[in-house]
């Protein structure tokens, strides 16, 4: 993987993005050169047409990133992809419909948009059958050598066997910390040589999975390892660049101190991330105002009571606010005002909330909440104060997530479904752990993009 922006990206999802930006430059010259030719014109290529076709490339690319057009799902299933490229490109022809609008000088003929969108379409879908089995290939992989024959590294073997995984074990060293748990593992007493094992194995990184690292950790060897080239990595960090996620079960707190991140004090991108949730947020609200009163008004002709709520959460650094909501439950929801965990087809749930739930328009008066600053358009999802407490004496480092304001999508949110449990409050401190550590602008904007894609599959609302 490529680190950009402190966030890892797969060198596969790199290639194909390359290669489809060139083949949407190429489309769209192509819909310009086509038109020319019906028309009697010249279709020679003009230096002028440049910026119109970066604009093209860029917008439908972004839109690309949004619908999830390079996820693992559209990647391994060319029915997901070309439903998914279907919906980018789509959406990406009303996004330069706006463009072209605001910006007249790089527009398009309707035409030539015509024959470029279906251009696109074509080329975008080739590659993919092209790539379709190269992509997943060994040739895409890393090869990584795991010292640990244990618990820790049969957590390796299980990741490296899913779909879409960027990397293959090409073995085991037992390092005699603990019992076997992974089959083929070579005993390091059996090795003469281990930097001369590596190389022989075309190994292009060691994975430290020890089971127990008081007095076990090889360190002459790793010294060796490293200075010739291959890169050894501790399994912290590998996991956390694989999953996207800092995996708890690993984690030691030294780790978490010593590695990078939690650079939240950053002053500009603070400021900007600020400057951008005010005007997000209320144009939102400027845009958006007749659906949340049109909702609000039906909410309230389904069930008693009013037809927005507020309720008690906890933001940054702890600190208590109200969060604004269209109501999406019967007033009775929780006697007692006892918290209850949402659960799959809550049966509190009325009609009109399990609509706006699933197109998430329940959550548009928070940008209210985003506005006056005691939430950000992007962060960890706020709980409730009960809800708080009790994670945190379960769960290690739960107070963590409070380092950064709040948000209304998040990492967590566009990675993993709804959570309704203790166990699934768990798997999104990890991913909300990894946000708070690699927080950039860049990992923003490819949350909101992101986004899109559980709006228009929403398979994680509830």
């Amino acid at each position: 993987m490529i680190r950009l922006f402190k966030h890892y990206v797969p060198h596969t999802v790199l290639f194909l993005g390359a290669v489809d930006f060139l083949l949407l430059m190429l489309a769209g010259e192509a819909g310009w050169s086509l038109r020319a030719w019906q028309i009697g014109s010249d279709a020679d290529f003009d230096p002028a047409l440049l910026p119109h076709l970066l604009v093209f490339a860029a917008t439908l690319q972004t839109a690309m990133v949004g619908v999830g057009a390079y996820g693992v799902d559209a990647l391994r299933s060319m029915r997901i992809a070309a439903a998914r490229l279907v919906v980018a490109v789509s959406l990406g022809v009303l996004l330069l419909s706006l463009i072209f609008f605001l910006l007249p000088t790089v527009g398009f003929w309707r035409s030539n948009l015509l024959y470029a969108m279906l251009l696109a379409l074509a080329a975008l879908f080739a590659a993919r059958l092209v790539f379709e089995r190269t992509l997943g290939s060994e040739a895409f992989r890393r090869r990584v050598l795991v010292l640990g024959a244990g618990h820790r590294a049969a957590r390796l073997e299980a990741l490296a066997k899913r779909d879409g995984a960027g990397f293959a074990i090409v073995g085991y060293v037992g390092m005699n910390d603990g019992a076997v748990a992974v089959a083929g593992a070579v005993n390091r007493a059996d090795i003469p040589d281990l930097t001369r094992h590596v190389v022989r194995l075309g190994a292009s990184e060691v994975v430290l999975a020890l089971e127990e690292r008081r007095n076990a950790l090889p360190l002459a060897d790793l010294l060796r390892i490293k200075t010739t080239g291959v890169h050894v990595n501790e399994i912290s960090s590998f996991l956390e660049r694989e999953t996207g996620r800092v995996d708890l079960d690993s984690l030691n707190p030294s780790w978490l101190i010593f590695s990078d991140g939690f650079s939240s004090g950053r002053r500009l991108s603070a400021a900007g991330k600020r400057l951008f949730d005010i005007l997000v947020s209320a144009t939102i609200l400027l845009l958006f105002a007749p659906l949340i009163g049109l909702t609000a008004l039906l909410v309230k002709l389904e069930s008693e009571g009013p037809a927005f709520f507020r309720q008690r959460r906890v933001g940054l650094y702890g600190q208590g606010f109200e969060i604004l909501k269209l109501r999406s439950m019967r007033q009775d929801a929780e006697v007692g005002g006892k918290a209850v965990w949402a659960q799959k087809d809550d049966p509190r749930v009325t009609r009109v909330g399990a609509v706006i739930r699933k197109l998430r328009i329940d959550e548009l008066p928070q940008a209210w909440t985003v506005l006056k600053g005691e939430m950000s358009l992007v962060g960890p999802r706020p709980e409730r104060p009960q809800f708080v407490a009790d994670l945190e004496s379960r769960l290690p480092y739960y107070s963590e997530r409070h380092v950064v304001k709040p948000g209304i999508t998040g990492w967590a949110q566009i990675n993993f479904p709804y959570g309704a449990s203790v166990e699934d409050a768990r798997q999104k401190l990890e991913y909300d752990l990894y946000y708070a550590k690699n927080y950039t602008p860049f990992l923003d904007l490819l949350i909101l993009l992101q986004t899109v894609r559980v709006v228009l599959w929403p398979e994680g609302a509830r």
